[in-house]
């Protein structure tokens, strides 16, 4: 697979946060997070709006079909060689943890997994994927112009590595899960780890946990 030192980008959001754009090829210490702030308050931030895109089982999905739950997305793709399995396997076991210690809250959370690589995350290779994490982990995919397009409304930043037509590519992406209330609007950033900050296991399950218990209500 294309490997090289994956670029960094930043941007701004409403809040003085940093999104920080990732390499999926990173090993763990090399590994990326998606702010350089710790997960906090997110209310005000313009982070997210409508979508229609297609779930793991080829079926239109819409942001609104959501309403009511609180929403934990991320964003990534299925041929991540390491840092995408790595955050949804602790994203995915703190919110297990969480069914079972809290079932009526976490029956509030809809997990979502937003593909940044339409062009090989067909729902069938979605499918499997995503029932490997949980059960409840809904993936979603769409054209190029539909992915695009979310990525900019979620303050998400993607890039393609490779040459044009080659199949065998990374994509580097920021990486920050969010958590939305259950109109949709932004609440707080979920724990993954920055190489940046002294504590190196800032996204295991047990603090991803913390960010559940703390924030759905």
């Amino acid at each position: 697979m294309a490997g090289g030192t994956m670029n960094k980008a930043k941007i701004a959001i409403a809040l003085p946060l940093l999104a920080l754009l990732a390499a999926c090829n990173m090993g763990a210490d090399g590994n990326a997070s998606s702010g350089d702030s710790a997960p906090g308050e997110l209310a005000g931030a313009r982070i997210g709006a409508p979508f229609t895109l297609t779930d793991q089982d080829g079926k239109p999905r819409g942001w609104d079909d959501f309403k009511g739950q609180y929403r934990l997305v991320y964003f990534g793709y299925t041929y991540c060689p390491d840092v995408c399995p790595v955050d949804l396997q602790r994203i995915m076991q703190a919110f297990a943890q969480f069914e079972k210690a809290q079932p009526a809250l976490a029956a509030k959370v809809q997990p979502i997994f937003i593909s940044v690589d339409p062009a090989r995350d067909t729902p069938a290779i979605l499918k499997p994927y995503v029932a490997a994490f949980h059960p409840r982990l809904i993936g979603l995919t769409g054209t190029p112009e539909q992915i695009a397009k979310v990525a900019k409304d979620f303050v998400v930043l993607y890039n393609v590595e490779g040459k044009p037509g080659d199949r065998d590519y990374l994509v580097s992406h920021s990486r920050t899960p969010y958590l939305f209330d259950p109109d949709g609007k932004p609440v707080a950033l979920v724990p993954v780890d920055d190489p940046g900050t002294p504590d190196m296991d800032e996204g295991a399950p047990d603090k991803v946990l913390a960010s559940l218990q703390k924030w759905v209500k």
